[in-house]
């Protein structure tokens, strides 16, 4: 296996309010962007060419990841005029492809962090002869997710997308967001429209007899589709939770990536990242957190699982809590921003306006 297609649905957006002022809104993961560490355990696992299929904000990619050589991959990009979805991006991207019809293709989510054994993956859909196997992993609430049932054998049985009733929810596993393909099956997607894979491709695969090998693989998994996990994943990289080649140093409880200043008395912990020209000033306290390039946190801040973006302020003795500071947002001394606050780019909040503590 040597060839994957990376689908990447603007990847970093999500954390649109932290980054809407700036031309580069990778938001980075433990230092990098965070389809570095998509690209560097892909590159691990043997892939050495992979075709990067997106439509939004195409042009921020290429300038940073180039050709893939820093990877020791051969990247190259397909952009979509128009969304196609899943499947429809698939099909669009394959038209880079080398390998012959029988060839597996590795096809991975951009938002997807996981400590899948990719090269396990390929091999058990060898071994199996499967169509396209599936990468599973079980979650106490499938609800928001697509079900997929399997046999004994690990043959698929069913696709169920985001189940609402009692009645639907058949089992616990779901659709990890990884797959292997036999390069034929993409060329069957239709062309030139949107194809949503859980709900037109594999059903009608299975309703036509090809072969579904779902692998259920319990190990690290996490969907960024919020700010809050975004900032876990940074943390969960940094510690070592999960492994990936692309973290620009050693695992431990803080990163402090070069020209970041951080006073003595100051305590990093959980993960925590701190960018270059990022001040961390005598007294704070921040645990599992994103400290953006050039961001201050004044003198006996306490922070805890928050992204703090670019050039932001925030003043002495104020509390966040599973906050988001956007870029260049100025956070005067003595706040309290807890769970779900979010501080747009520039925004200015004067001292001791804002707290989410009783007045008790």
């Amino acid at each position: 296996m040597t060839e994957a297609i990376l689908l990447v649905g603007g990847q970093g957006t999500r954390l649109r309010p932290v980054t809407v002022n700036t031309p580069k809104p990778m938001v980075p993961a433990a230092g990098v962007p965070f389809l570095a560490h998509q690209i560097a355990r892909a590159a691990a696992a043997g892939v050495t060419h992979i075709v990067m299929a997106t439509c939004y904000l195409a042009e921020v990619f290429e300038p940073y990841f180039g050709d893939g050589s820093a990877f020791g991959v051969h990247l190259e990009y397909v952009v979509e005029d128009e969304p196609l979805g899943t499947g429809g991006a698939i099909r669009n991207a394959a038209q880079r492809l080398t390998g012959g019809p029988d060839e597996p293709v590795l096809v991975f989510n951009g938002d997807i962090l996981t400590g899948l054994d990719i090269a396990g993956l390929v091999a058990s859909h060898q071994e199996a002869d499967a169509d396209v196997s599936l990468h599973l992993v079980r979650v106490e609430d499938p609800r928001a997710f697509g079900l997929v049932p399997t046999d004994s054998e690990g043959r698929v049985l069913a696709f169920t997308e985001k189940p609402q009733t009692p009645e639907e929810i058949v089992t616990d596993q779901i659709n990890a967001g990884c797959y292997v393909f036999r390069r034929s099956v993409i060329d069957s997607i239709p062309a030139g429209r949107p194809v949503s894979v859980e709900r037109e491709t594999f059903p009608g695969l299975l309703a036509s007899g090809a072969k579904l090998h779902g692998k259920t693989e319990d190990t690290y998994w996490l969907d960024l589709g919020k700010p809050e996990s975004f900032v876990q994943a940074s943390a969960d990289l940094v510690r070592g939770v999960v492994a990936s080649p692309a973290v620009p140093g050693p695992r431990g409880e803080a990163l402090v990536l070069p020209g970041a200043e951080v006073a003595e008395g100051a305590k990093l912990s959980g993960g925590t990242v701190v960018g270059a020209g990022a001040r961390i000033e005598a007294g704070a306290v921040v645990r599992g957190s994103i400290v953006l390039d050039g961001a201050t946190l004044g003198a006996d801040t306490d922070v805890s699982a928050s992204l703090i973006g670019a050039r932001a302020v925030v003043g002495a003795r104020t509390v966040l809590d599973g906050a988001v500071v956007g870029d260049g947002a100025q956070v005067g001394a003595d706040n309290e921003l807890r769970t779900g606050v979010r501080v747009w780019c520039e925004a200015e909040l004067p001292p001791a306006s804002l707290r989410f503590s009783s007045d008790r």
